[in-house]
């Protein structure tokens, strides 16, 4: 006898053995056992879901000799007749390649006449979507009002193509696509009852590889029977679909943790010589990203297996927003690699962006303090115009108000960077009016000396700093200037933001300290609160990592012990503050903008606005 391939042989028989699709099983089967028959149904779904099994399965059903029924017997002649393809009153039809109206007409001209040996005459249109709009408009009628006979089954993979009118006349039933789970676990079965040994990665290989289709996942059975020579081999699955080793993949990442380009271009150029396929290596990329920010969020979502521990390791190691961000750049990069000239060139330089644009760690960088400046004489400016700053003891011509928003000082500042008209003015503050007397078309007049109210000018103009009053940022910069390198304490609430803010973290770790608030200490016991809004921040290589970190800021040991509360009441998490002092200095810039008499003669002539969304503190 023949080989039978495995997708006709073990193509199921009954309801009872389909694996998958219950939620049109259950309608199906509770219509044929209360006798509540439509006379047209459409199967839709993706290919190898099972369109045409469910529907010959419904054939069977209802022409089985026992009557109409769930449970076909499946050894009547009805039934044998149906499995093997010869009932005469099911008829079968690819409208695929059968699009004409004439085709259709011819169709539908024995529709009028009763079964010839079973109980219903059934219609099987697979592919109905290929049918041309006459040979729609042909069977519309029939569809409609069908003798009482006929029964009309058709399956599509594209609904969306169906006119209206014909889905309105319809029972429709979208099959699912099937789980790598579920695939999986047939195909065990199958490998079971055909006595094939296979390794448990093979059969996932497959299952991932079959993308939601069983017919496909059975095909591809077939074929790597065959490339194994009757076993099933990670190593022999992985050559025939032509996949990539996920210890390639584990290699990437941990050097995008490093920060190692050496170990990245090593890496590319070992699956060069493999001769992969790069699109498919940043596919195996994206899941595995996809599986460290599951752990990062949710380490119980991820499943168990063979790379379990990896992905835990690398989750811990890159931090969320990196996560995140090579997420995105390798998707994009994915979308753009068949432009490139070069696939090799194409995915080192995704890579390298991956390095590249990853953000620096900025919290262990500390701002220089601030230089007193001594009073001297301004140089000559390019317009030549002299420039003298009077000693510190002068006191300012009380000539005309000037406005002092931030808009004005820091106009003031840019106009003295540049040595334009303004950069008499002291940077920073409200500066006097200058006087000036006529200029001759030929030699410049002098200016009259520049009074400030807050004292010297600067020499020679450096880039443009604008000093913004933060009564609350002033305060915590200078306790931190007061306070030795490694001098921390933490002893009450009122520290824990100083020592949160001068810790060299980043990422989830991060958010995790700053949104914490201390409710105390007791010895080695720091108790912290946190909002339940933020408890998915509580993961415990975070909660290690703040510890750590705390212990070598405050040079002892520490415990950390966290409670959850709805609210947190009484106290502010250092994110708190910060928003409200963003807020704060947002208010005031606002404000600033609207007081500003040179934006407000601007929204008087050209009837503007200020958008103040737009507006940013300096």
């Amino acid at each position: 006898m023949s080989y039978q391939v495995l997708a006709l042989k073990w193509r199921p028989r009954s309801f009872a053995t389909m694996v998958g699709q219950e939620h049109v099983l259950r309608a199906l089967i509770n219509a044929l056992d209360n006798d509540r028959l439509h006379h047209a149904y459409l199967f839709t779904g993706t290919r190898g879901v099972g369109k045409t099994t469910v529907a010959r399965i419904f054939a069977k059903s209802l022409n089985c000799e026992k009557g109409i029924t769930s449970t076909p017997c499946g050894v009547c002649s009805a039934c044998c007749e149906i499995d093997e393809g010869r009932f005469l009153d099911l008829i079968e039809v690819d409208a695929a390649s059968r699009t004409k109206v004439e085709d259709t007409r011819e169709l539908l001209e024995n529709v009028q006449y009763a079964p010839t040996r079973g109980r219903f005459k059934v219609y099987l249109i697979d592919e109905v979507h290929m049918l041309s709009t006459h040979s729609f408009n042909a069977l519309l009628k029939t569809l409609e009002e069908p003798p009482p006979h006929v029964k009309f089954l058709l399956a599509t993979t594209d609904p969306q193509k169906l006119p209206v009118t014909i889905l309105s006349r319809c029972l429709q039933f979208n099959l699912k696509r099937m789980s790598p789970e579920m695939i999986g676990g047939h195909l065990t079965q199958v490998l079971q009852d055909e006595g094939v040994e296979a390794d448990a990665a093979a059969i996932a290989q497959i299952s991932e590889a079959a993308d939601g289709s069983m017919r496909d996942a059975l095909s591809l059975l077939d074929q790597a029977i065959a490339y194994g020579g009757g076993a099933l081999k990670e190593a022999e699955v992985r050559a025939m679909l032509g996949t990539v080793d996920r210890s390639h993949v584990y290699t990437i990442l941990q050097a995008l943790a490093d920060g190692n380009a050496d170990a990245l271009l090593v890496a590319a150029n070992e699956l060069a010589m493999l001769g992969v396929n790069f699109s498919t290596v940043l596919g195996e990329l994206i899941s595995v990203l996809h599986k460290l920010a599951l752990a990062q969020v949710a380490p119980e979502a991820v499943a168990a297996g063979a790379d379990a521990e990896q992905v835990k390791t690398l989750a811990a190691a890159i931090c969320a927003e990196d996560v995140q961000l090579f997420y995105q750049i390798a998707l994009n990069g994915r979308k753009d690699l068949p432009y490139v000239p070069e696939q090799r060139a194409g995915f080192e330089m995704i890579l390298l962006r991956m390095l590249a644009f990853r953000p620096l760690d900025l919290s262990g960088l500390q701002a220089p303090a601030p230089v007193a400046e001594s009073p001297r004489s301004r140089p000559p400016s390019s317009h030549g115009v002299a420039v003298t700053s009077p000693p510190p003891s002068s006191a300012p011509a009380p000539s005309k108000a000037v406005a002092s928003s931030g808009i004005a000082r820091a106009k003031a500042a840019l106009n003295s960077a540049r040595g334009g008209p303004d950069s008499g003015k002291p940077r920073g503050v409200a500066a006097a009016p200058v006087s000036t007397s006529a200029p001759t078309p030929s030699v410049p007049a002098p200016v009259a000396p520049v009074s400030s109210a807050a004292g010297p000018v600067s020499a020679p103009p450096q880039p443009a700093q604008v000093e913004v009053t933060l009564p609350v940022a002033q305060a915590v910069s200078e306790s931190d200037s007061n306070s030795a390198p490694g001098a921390m304490v933490l002893n009450s609430a009122e520290d824990w933001r100083g020592v949160v803010e001068r810790l060299p973290l980043q990422g989830m770790a991060h958010q995790l300290a700053i949104n914490s608030v201390m409710t105390g200490r007791e010895g080695d016991t720091l108790h912290l609160s946190l909002a339940a809004q933020h408890n998915t921040l509580r993961i415990p290589s975070m909660e290690k990592r703040l510890q750590e970190s705390l212990q070598q800021a405050l040079g002892q040991r520490l415990v950390l012990n966290y409670t959850v509360a709805a609210e947190v009441v009484g106290q502010e998490s250092p994110a708190a503050i910060q928003q409200r002092e963003a807020k704060s200095r947002h208010q005031a810039a606002v404000q600033a903008m609207h007081a500003d008499p040179v934006v407000q003669q601007i929204c008087r002539t050209f009837n503007g606005r200020v958008v103040e969304d737009s507006v940013q503190s300096i």
